[in-house]
């Protein structure tokens, strides 16, 4: 019997998803273009149409979701002055796991005067998911940030619910060099039932944060001038020179709505057109 279940766990652990993107920007003669590119796996990148002086990118992933024991990592570098805005083309799925996690470490780093924009579409836990997330920022004094991630604890529209599983999004930004923003987000065990608790999300099923840098008192009014158009619960707040928003809401799309306008609000440039359809 354990020959047989050795034999299993390491027919599981082959047939995992591996995935790597790697690539940066430079910007000259006042043009974005794209630099040295890496892909590996079932994890590639488009750059769907050229620009006139930014330059997008979308990420696919080829494995058509994510399960326990895959392995994905995304390093982006944006060179001085260049402009550079990343999404995917759908929302990423995160199917149960039978014993280890899913993995996705992401590196981004903007050179001074660059901008770069983190605007990926929802990442959707199934049931009994588990998924540790990673995300390295390091950002000149004066580069800009725009990043935005939303999780969506079970389909509700479906009928579908997240009632176990284990959650763990690690974030750190650095500026100039400094440590100015850590944070690590723990959910498992039984994580319907914390969902449902009125300090963590009063049964809300959608969570979400945008990171602006800069961020001044100036953008954060202009999102709370948006606030009665909220769907859900939204928060925003600035500080060492950066603003925050959380969100919260009883399903996916009041919170992509809520983040759509939140967005529109703290960025001169239009969302990427995926996050239109």
């Amino acid at each position: 019997m354990r020959t047989e279940t050795r034999a299993a766990s390491a027919i599981f652990a082959a047939n995992r998803a591996r995935g790597a993107v790697h690539f940066d920007v430079r910007c000259e003669e006042g043009v974005t273009r794209r630099g040295r590119l890496h892909e590996s796996g079932s994890l590639r990148v488009r750059f769907p149409s050229p620009e006139n002086e930014g330059l997008s990118a979308v990420f696919v992933n080829t494995a058509g979701g994510v399960a326990g024991g895959d392995r994905f990592g995304i390093a982006i570098s944006a060179g001085e002055g260049a402009r550079l805005t990343l999404t995917t083309a759908a929302a990423e799925k995160v199917y149960r796991a039978q014993d280890a996690p899913a993995q996705l470490d992401i590196s981004l780093k903007a050179e001074s005067g660059a901008y770069l924009a983190w605007l990926p579409q929802e990442t959707i836990l199934f049931d009994r998911a588990k998924i540790y997330r990673r995300i390295d920022i390091e950002l000149a004094e004066s580069a800009s940030l725009l990043l935005c991630e939303i999780v969506v604890f079970g389909r509700a529209a479906m009928g579908e619910r997240m009632e176990r599983g284990e959650f763990v999004d690690r974030w750190r930004l650095r500026r100039g060099g400094k440590l100015v923003f850590a944070e690590t987000v723990r959910l498992d065990g039984d994580i319907g039932a914390r969902l449902a608790r009125p300090a963590v999300a009063k049964g809300g099923v959608a969570i979400g944060t945008a990171l602006i840098v800069p961020g001044a008192e100036a953008v954060v009014e202009r999102i709370r001038e948006a606030a009665e158009s909220f769907g859900g619960e939204v928060g925003v707040s600035a500080w060492n020179g950066f603003a925050m928003a959380r969100f919260c809401a009883q399903d996916a799309a009041a919170l992509r709505a809520d983040m759509m306008t939140v967005l529109g609000r703290a960025s001169p440039s239009p969302l990427p057109r995926l996050w239109l359809n």
